[in-house]
């Protein structure tokens, strides 16, 4: 399991690579039978198993999803496709934890604190908050466009709806509690830094 954080850095590219749940199925599929990269692409790209018209698109979408499976182990990806599936997507939600630096500092920051603290509702002033605290901390962040930020916060709020962490969309948004497979739970503990889980399941 690959520990990715020190080499991340704020990017917004999460804007046009989201949540992928069923993708993210595909292609933990297709190694769980043995394929290798290059195999997997083949197919992504030939058989066009991600039904979209581009091919440049598929192998972003490709490229996106084997990058997040990089920072799971062979357990976690079996897991993906063998578990029940709000088990199932917190695994890929946690894939994306561990591979982008910004969505796991809100994730950090934000929404473990408003579980902590029994805060169930996820609204835009904690979008606000963050952002522009990230603004104050980061160059990077701080020469984004507003436009950037109001994307960032539509695309963390859908993929946080998919995931099942967020009963709806729009206005004050009701957090939904995950129960977390206690075995898959124990693996992540026990085989890699907890605080990527623990901002899921709410706890420090």
């Amino acid at each position: 399991m690959v520990n990715l954080e020190k080499e991340l850095q704020y990017r917004s590219t999460i804007k046009s690579k989201p949540y992928f749940y069923l993708e993210t199925k595909q292609l933990s599929g297709l190694i769980v039978q043995g394929l290798n990269e290059l195999e997997i692409n083949e197919h992504v790209i030939n058989l066009n198993i991600f039904q979209v018209k581009s091919e440049s698109r598929k192998k972003e979408i490709a490229s996106t999803i084997l990058k997040r499976l990089t920072a799971l182990d062979t357990y976690l990806i079996d897991k993906i496709i063998t578990s029940d599936v709000e088990t199932s997507k917190l695994i890929v939600l946690y894939s994306i934890l561990k591979t982008d630096r910004l969505f796991y500092e809100f994730m950090h920051e934000i929404f473990r604190e408003k579980i902590v603290y029994r805060d169930l509702q996820l609204t835009d002033r904690d979008f606000h908050t963050y952002f522009e605290a990230k603004r104050q901390q980061s160059e990077t962040v701080a020469e984004w466009k507003e436009y950037t930020f109001y994307k960032l916060q539509q695309v963390y709020v859908r993929i946080l709806f998919e995931a099942g962490l967020l009963k709806n969309q729009k206005g004050n948004r009701e957090i939904e509690i995950p129960i977390i497979n206690p075995d898959v739970l124990d693996h992540i503990r026990n085989s890699d830094d907890g605080r990527y889980i623990n901002v899921i399941a709410g706890e420090k």
